[in-house]
């Protein structure tokens, strides 16, 4: 490797002056005369080549299936603080993450100190039920708050059970055995752990604290949870009896795979992720002069 290569080296880009996140996979991401290279088979509407990636320009880098990553990669971007993450097809899982990006603790000292404030706690809980009901509710306790939610959710279970002519008899799921839960509860678990994925990667990109959730409490992914619920009535349900619908007709198929497929697409298309991120800044009320989406 030529050190010094086109000042790569040493130079430095603010991360406020940077262009968010960009998608990779099917390849190998290795460093080359000091450059970020990466060599791809093709994937989606990135054709079979090989490209220079300006990882300074960039926040975080998320690399889907079929991908490696070298050593000299992994120096590279830790020294430009470039974000490296380990994702499933259009962001539907998410596995590991080199946890760079913006060298800024402001969201997450903030989600601290709402989280800390059992007021401006409810308070967030009560802006995140706003979003997914489009009214404010009147009810200022975390209990009765899921109980309105509750509600909302049983009319749309059926709503959707109605629309894709699809057997509703409640959410059930047998977590020692989930093969024996039916297709539609296994199509929503399925697609719940999508949209999960999507939520875990806006909480790595924008180093917000995944264990601090305004809603949920006990997983250690709490916040994720809660940002992956905002997109409940929109997407996962959506997805999961859509998939159902698929499965009915074409019962070879499997489910899990279909819920995955759908979501992925639908994640992709409505460009969640930045939604999410976007969210998260606005629900802690936090503009950190740095784009991620």
């Amino acid at each position: 490797m030529l050190k010094g290569r086109l000042g790569l080296q040493t130079a430095r880009v603010p991360q406020a002056d940077r262009h968010g996140l960009l998608w990779l996979g099917r390849g190998k991401l290795s460093v080359e005369d000091g450059c970020l290279r990466f060599a791809t088979a093709g994937v989606g509407t990135l054709e079979e080549g090989v490209y220079h990636i300006p990882f300074q320009k960039l926040t975080h880098i998320l690399l889907g299936p079929g991908t490696t990553v070298s050593h000299d990669a992994l120096r590279l971007l830790a020294r430009h603080q470039t974000g490296l993450l380990a994702v499933g097809a259009d962001g539907v899982r998410f596995y590991s993450a080199m946890p760079f990006g913006a060298d800024s603790s402001t969201l997450a000292r903030e989600q601290a100190r709402i989280w800390a404030d059992e007021e401006l706690r409810v308070k967030v809980a009560r802006d995140m039920y706003e979003r997914r009901m489009g009214k404010r509710p009147r009810a200022t306790d975390l209990d009765a708050l899921r109980g309105l939610e509750g509600s909302r959710m049983k009319a749309v279970y059926e709503k959707l059970a109605r629309q894709h002519g699809i057997e509703w008899g409640g959410r059930r799921y047998n977590r020692q055995n989930p093969a024996q839960t039916n297709v539609i509860n296994q199509a929503i678990n399925h697609a719940a752990t999508a949209v999960q994925g999507a939520a875990m990667i806006a909480v790595t990109v924008t180093a917000t604290i995944p264990q601090l959730g305004f809603i949920h409490e006990a997983s250690g992914k709490a916040f994720a949870l809660d940002i992956a619920d905002l997109y409940r009535a929109s997407i996962t349900l959506p997805v999961a009896f859509e998939s159902a619908s698929e499965h009915k007709r074409q019962p070879h198929l499997d489910i899990e795979r279909i819920a995955r497929r759908k979501a992925g697409s639908r994640l992709k298309s409505m460009k969640v992720v930045g939604g999410m991120i976007d969210a998260i800044k606005e629900l802690l009320d936090v503009d950190d002069d740095s784009d991620h989406s």
